[in-house]
């Protein structure tokens, strides 16, 4: 969908196995941008999970446990109760906590559009593919700089 991302993915391999850190990062990043969506505290939960694996204050078995709730959470979400849609912002918040966490990063962030846009405008909203660019502008940015950051070794 966010076809700049893609591009950027695979000129970075962010595929392969050993740039699992970097999708990680990633996938935080997005789900922090759209944190402020989500309404169940055990997915806010996994969000801090994901940040304190990144941290090193946590085990991977934690963080794969933690996935499997995410996703599980995600699955079993209600879905939106608003006539416009706005309320799936959160369900599409939730499936890209539960992306991220398992590392699925381009999903993750295709989720955290969804959740933007949806918040911002609804239905309508996601008909429009202009309504995507400024989160795909950003998401690529951040990409940019979570990998430059990852290559000077910080």
């Amino acid at each position: 969908m966010n076809d700049a991302l893609d591009r950027l993915a695979r000129e970075l391999d962010l595929a392969d196995e050993g740039h699992e850190r970097l999708r990680l990062e990633f996938g935080h990043a997005c789900v922090l941008r759209v944190r402020h969506l989500l309404e169940e505290s055990e997915v806010e939960r996994c969000v801090a999970e994901l940040g304190a694996y990144l941290a090193g204050t946590t085990s991977r078995e934690q963080l794969r446990a933690c996935a499997v709730k995410a996703a599980g959470l995600a699955n079993h979400h209600q879905g939106s109760k608003s006539i416009d849609g706005c309320g799936h912002a959160a369900v599409s918040a939730t499936y890209a906590v539960a992306k991220a966490l398992e590392g699925k990063a381009l999903e993750a962030a295709s989720y955290a559009a969804y959740a933007v846009v949806y918040a911002q405008g609804g239905y309508a909203a996601v008909a429009e593919r202009e309504s995507f660019e400024p989160e795909f502008a950003w998401q690529v940015d951040a990409l940019s700089a979570l990998s430059a950051k990852a290559h000077r070794g910080e």
